[in-house]
């Protein structure tokens, strides 16, 4: 697969490799150059088999969980606020689902093009790292948006059954976008660290896990120090979204996180300005 990826951008047309260059004769940030960098990640993301086995696993697996839990609540539950209760839990395991699979989409943003030696061509361009940067974490949301995409079945099929509220449905979508940027700007700054695409999708599992696990027991574990890493968990404030209800302090929090990641990774990608690391 290394030397796939190798013998792709080295045959990467002469064209791509112009726009580029050529964009970068513009000073300033420039949204066109930052688009360029993301046509080229998701070609790169969809030249390899790993994008299609993730979306599968993802899709197969929100699936299994939208079906028992509707089966769970025609089996056990049925109640007046039956529909709400099953967008909670299903928006629940989707997240976890999300947790499990978004990780094998960014591991490889910084940390195989690292090993390869592209990143260092990609370098070369007169390319800002912001550029870089939003290109990179672009491409990983449009790949989460399609996996996104695939449930929407399950609402659809419902409300063809039975009409239902919308409004919320839409606060649950709401918290998958929200929590899923997170994870995904959490993933791109772990993969900027590494340098193989393995140990960053393995680093990126445990640093979300300890995220989620910092609430398991807190009246087991008081202190101010856990208090302040609890700030940390994204997960308990995804479950104001899951139960119906927008807040903008919880909004206010993922875009706060996501924009705190992107910040950490644009200092990791200066840093090899004054390490020589690539």
């Amino acid at each position: 697969m290394a030397n796939g990826a190798a013998t792709l951008e080295a045959a990467r047309p002469a064209s791509e490799a112009g726009r580029l260059a050529a964009a970068g004769t513009r000073t300033g940030f420039s949204p066109s150059r930052m688009i360029a960098v993301m046509r080229k990640e998701l070609r790169s993301y969809f030249a390899f088999p790993l994008v299609y086995i993730v979306a599968a696993v993802f899709t197969l697996f929100a699936g299994l969980r939208a079906w028992s839990d509707l089966n769970f609540f025609e089996t056990m539950a049925f109640a007046r606020d039956i529909i709400q209760n099953y967008w909670q839990l299903l928006f629940s395991d989707i997240r976890q689902v999300l947790w499990l699979t978004l990780p094998f989409i960014t591991m490889r943003s910084f940390a195989e093009e690292r090993k390869l030696g592209t990143i260092e061509l990609l370098y070369t361009y007169p390319i800002r790292d912001g550029e870089i940067l939003g290109g990179k974490f672009l491409a990983a949301v449009v790949i989460f948006l399609m996996m996104i995409a695939f449930t929407l079945l399950y609402p659809v099929y419902i409300y063809s059954i039975h009409a239902f509220p919308l409004f919320p449905l839409i606060a649950g979508y709401m918290g998958l976008l929200l929590i899923g940027g997170a994870f995904l700007s959490f993933g791109v700054f772990v993969s900027s660290l590494c340098e193989s695409q393995v140990v960053a999708g393995v680093a990126t599992l445990v640093g979300l896990l300890l995220m989620w696990v910092l609430n398991w027991n807190e009246a087991a574990f008081q202190s101010q120090w856990l208090d302040a890493l609890r700030a940390f968990s994204m997960f308990d404030e995804f479950d104001t979204f899951a139960k119906g209800v927008i807040d903008i302090d919880h909004i206010a929090y993922f875009l706060f996180f996501i924009v705190f990641f992107l910040f950490l990774t644009m200092r990791s990608m200066e840093a090899r300005k004054w390490t020589g690391r690539r």
